[in-house]
């Protein structure tokens, strides 16, 4: 096998790195596991990723990449065969709500918001990508669809994002409810979150009709 180098090398330590800081927290985390997980140099690692701070900081942009990626936008659960908006963005919410009840999602946040104080750029960072993110693209797709004004738009974003996500995430984050052990995937969203409760509250907050179908 070929030796990585350059951004290679750099995605191989990031996500070696994202299982190190998962399994022991950032305080028992280590540059010297995270080389050895990695199977390069420490040399090459701190070339990388000059602290254990840059490191975790890399760690939490791979993160929201993969996250956000994982997620879409509410237009990518609009398909022929269920073309109604507002299930759309049920199912939107649903898969959101999926994907923070990953047990590797709710470790990610506790580490987050145990190390907020210390390190409050990297947390404010995860944040954005957890919540701030995804309510936007709720929000942009509202005003899009149901012609709401941007401040409509928003406000009715962050009331369905705190009705059917918050909840059930508080719940996960103090162990409640239990974690989706396996990353979640989209076949299985009916058995992972309850979308008829979910529906429920977004169809209530929403406006009567799509500004267009």
């Amino acid at each position: 096998m070929a030796a990585r180098r350059g951004e290679k090398l750099r995605e191989h330590i990031l996500m070696a790195a994202k299982d190190v800081f998962l399994e022991a927290g950032f305080e028992r985390t280590s540059m010297d596991v995270v080389a050895q997980r990695a199977e390069t140099s420490k040399r090459s690692l701190y070339a990388h990723f000059p602290s254990k701070d840059a490191l975790f900081s890399g760690v939490v942009a791979l993160v929201r990449e993969l996250y956000l990626d994982r997620l879409g936008s509410p237009e990518h659960y609009v398909t022929p065969d269920r073309a109604d908006p507002a299930d759309a963005l049920v199912r939107y919410c649903g898969r959101l709500l999926q994907l923070l009840l990953w047990s590797s999602s709710l470790r990610t946040l506790r580490m987050g918001i145990a190390e907020a104080e210390r390190v409050p750029e990297i947390a404010s960072g995860y944040y954005e990508a957890v919540f701030e993110a995804p309510t936007a693209r709720i929000s942009a797709y509202l005003s899009r669809t149901w012609g709401l004004t941007q401040e409509e738009a928003r406000e009715t974003a962050e009331a369905i994002v705190g009705r059917t996500v918050h909840p059930e995430l508080v719940q996960g984050l103090l162990g409640v409810r239990a974690p989706i052990a396996e990353q979640p995937s989209k076949t299985a969203l009916a058995t992972d979150v309850d979308l008829d409760l979910i529906a429920a509250s977004v169809r209530q907050l929403l406006p009567r009709k799509p500004a267009r179908s």
